[in-house]
């Protein structure tokens, strides 16, 4: 790779090129369940499922789709928040060839039926609460089963015996129905044993749907190499954060690119504790950070600023905690500054879309801070400005333009639109519709938006 002018800006320890391990996140978590076996992988609200019993269950629940003729290539729509069941659902998905298509539980009916039918979906997991409104748009899709997730299955002892009667408006007891099952019937039938992994690392792993607030949200391509390449470059760019040692907090939710990326794959690639979060508040995070010792704490700025209006988080014991990483919108210099101050830890930014897997830029960890600046490109990651009439024509330092990204996370394209694919990638460069100008350290600026 060429020698380019932010390499002078990278930590010490980090590579300007990477070579990747050609395997899939399904069988990274085999190898952690063969290499860390009684580590914790999931700490939902304080009830732990290890490595060994999450490969499990993932075994069981593949199995189970099988079952219900789920084939290498067909789409699988997971429909759940932060709970155990989206990460073996989506590990299932992968281990058995087919696809994991993301979808938000907060979006509209309209908004759900045409995700759920642009993307050829076969079946949906989501909450039991949701069934109903599943129910109704069903029709207008493909969808041939769904399976409801109850929120307490993974509950720890009492909790989950209580969850029923203190939150009862998060509770619904599901009535049999053709096409309604229940994840926790479905996973009890089938052997744990392991399960031959059928993802490949040039084949389409998922499929996540773009904000779409100006326009038609857009299903987004993601090849197995892309999930797993993006990781192991957020791994090459933190390399004091250890194998089997962390404790992630899981902020942003897995059916976003944040999570996706960031939460359930990073965690399974590197063996860590990845503590679930369904629902990110401030409270919560000081509560988290009380009880679990978590090192690493990832967030969107509101998060941030929240925790800093909060006496109790300030006077918090810091000691375990290795870092922040903040995302999905620049943060504020005073923001900076407080949580360096009242922690005196490391605080990381990162930039990137849903088409570059999560990540394109990120801040020097332990190098230099610049507040308003969204950090380097990463490694095997280039970006250039160009002008925004003419996309072939690139832009000096300091000049502001449309930025265009290239690397091995970059999408194969956008599901079923080959018109708008051709037009956001081209030559291997997606043009990500963000205006953005670099500084003559290599650190990237997002000035405004030219489309959704």
């Amino acid at each position: 790779m060429d020698e380019k002018f932010w390499y002078k800006s990278y930590a010490p320890g980090v590579p300007k090129t990477l070579n990747y391990e050609k395997i899939t996140i399904s069988e990274a978590l085999s190898r952690a369940a063969k290499n860390f076996p009684q580590h914790t992988a999931l700490n939902y609200m304080g009830k732990r499922i290890t490595y060994q019993a999450l490969d499990g269950h993932v075994n069981q629940f593949a199995r189970a789709l099988q079952d219900l003729d789920v084939k290498p290539g067909d789409k699988v729509a997971v429909c759940l928040p932060n709970i155990p069941q989206v990460i073996i659902a989506n590990m299932a998905i992968f281990r058995i060839g087919a696809v994991c298509v993301q979808n938000n539980p907060l979006y509209t009916e309209r908004e759900l039926a045409y995700q759920l039918n642009d993307s050829d979906a076969k079946h949906v997991i989501t909450l039991t609460l949701l069934i109903p409104r599943m129910q109704k748009i069903k029709p207008k899709t493909q969808i041939q089963k769904i399976i409801g997730c109850h929120i307490n299955t993974y509950l720890p002892f009492p909790k989950k015996q209580l969850f029923p009667l203190v939150k009862k408006d998060m509770y619904r007891k599901v009535e049999p129905a053709e096409d309604v099952l229940v994840f926790k019937d479905v996973i009890g039938k089938y052997s744990a044993d392991p399960l031959a992994d059928q993802s490949k690392w040039d084949e389409l792993g998922a499929l996540l749907y773009t904000g779409g607030t100006t326009g038609v949200s857009k299903g987004v391509m993601l090849a197995h190499s892309n999930i797993s390449s993006v990781v192991q470059q957020f791994v090459a760019w933190f390399p004091d954060l250890n194998p089997g040692e962390e404790k992630l907090v899981g902020n942003f939710p897995v059916f976003h690119i944040a999570g996706f990326t960031t939460g359930q794959n990073l965690s399974i690639w590197r063996s860590w504790e990845f503590i679930l979060v369904p629902r990110p508040e401030p409270k919560i995070n000081i509560e988290i950070l009380k009880k679990y010792s978590p090192t690493f704490l990832p967030a969107v700025p509101t998060i941030f600023v929240g925790l800093l209006a909060d006496p109790e988080f300030r006077k918090l014991d810091f000691s375990s905690l290795r870092g922040f990483f903040s995302g999905a919108a620049p943060l504020a210099a005073d923001t900076i500054e407080d949580l360096k101050e009242v922690s005196g830890k490391i605080i990381s930014e990162g930039y990137g879309t849903t088409e570059t897997a999560c990540l394109a830029t990120s801040t020097p960890w332990g190098g230099t801070i610049k507040p308003g600046t969204v950090g380097v490109p990463l490694p095997d990651t280039d970006i250039k400005i160009v002008d925004l009439t003419d996309s072939q024509k690139e832009l000096a330092v300091g000049e502001e333009g449309e930025i265009a990204v290239k690397g091995p996370q970059v999408m194969v394209g956008y599901y079923k639109k080959p018109a708008e694919t051709e037009k956001a990638l081209i030559d291997g460069w997606f043009l990500t519709g963000d205006i953005g100008r670099f500084d003559e350290d290599g650190y990237l600026s997002i000035v405004d938006r030219t489309k959704d």
